[in-house]
């Protein structure tokens, strides 16, 4: 792939608008979001039968919080990134929200608009 390819694809990625797809809830300032830990019959059936939810909650940091919050439909990756950047610097950003919006994005935590 040519880098005016890898150019492209970056471009068309960073104009995505995220829009969050997911239960969660802010504690103390932070994210959590909440994760089924079985889809199947039988281990939703396990977990009644233990009497245990069928879910757990991962911890964001300040930086997942503050993206998160902004997976709004309105904001674009690039206005995610930049808005990033001014708050806690440019280095390695980019890698990092991409790396965490793929994250979400197997999941099913991340749509876009």
């Amino acid at each position: 792939m040519s880098s005016s390819e890898n150019s492209e694809k970056l471009k068309q990625w960073l104009s995505k608008k995220p829009i969050r797809n997911a239960e969660w809830i802010e504690e103390n300032g932070l994210i959590k979001l909440k994760v089924r830990k079985f889809k199947s019959k039988a281990g939703i059936l396990i977990c009644k039968i233990l009497n245990k939810p069928n879910y757990f909650f991962v911890n964001f940091d300040e930086i997942g919080t503050f993206v998160w919050k902004n997976f709004d439909g309105k904001n674009s990756i690039e206005d995610i990134l930049n808005m990033l950047e001014e708050k806690y610097g440019e280095e390695k950003m980019l890698e990092r929200l991409y790396f965490f919006m793929k994250m979400l994005e197997r999941g099913g935590y991340v749509r876009y608009e």
